[in-house]
């Protein structure tokens, strides 16, 4: 579980800006968007082939 230490006298947007922060480094929100939707087997085979040629001609 992903957790923000706020001390005493941070406001709290300060320290809902760390959690959002260390949530989209540790790629929680993009999981969970992900599970949001059943998709079938060959859509998500589908579409891990099509980012992996997106890498592949970003790696070129």
């Amino acid at each position: 579980m992903t957790s923000v230490k706020v001390r005493p006298g941070d406001s709290i947007d300060k320290a809902l800006r760390a959690l959002k922060k260390r949530l989209d480094k540790e790629g929680v929100m993009k999981a969970v968007k992900a599970h949001r939707f059943h998709s079938k087997p060959s859509v998500k085979k589908r579409a891990k082939s099509k980012a992996a040629s997106k890498y592949k001609k970003q790696r070129m």
